[in-house]
């Protein structure tokens, strides 16, 4: 084998070594994003229930009056 072969050969090998480094790196990422889009949509439907409750909560309260407002510099 030639210095050239060595040197080469080397290189090879710190390429490979970063590659199987990013391929494990980007499956990590996809992981984590693909677990994050799942806790996304389990929150967006819980806003979803939270936000119709409050509607119907909202909906059962008497209208209020000019006389039940605060005012303003409280």
């Amino acid at each position: 084998m030639t210095w050239d072969s060595a040197m080469n050969d080397e290189a090879m090998e710190r390429i490979e070594l970063k590659i199987a480094f990013l391929e494990s790196a980007v499956q990590d990422l996809s992981d984590t994003v693909y677990r994050q889009q799942r806790e996304i949509e389990a929150l967006q439907s819980q806003l979803a229930v939270s936000q119709r409750l409050l509607e119907a909560l909202k909906s059962d309260l008497p209208p209020q009056t000019a006389e039940d407002e605060r005012p303003p510099h409280y």
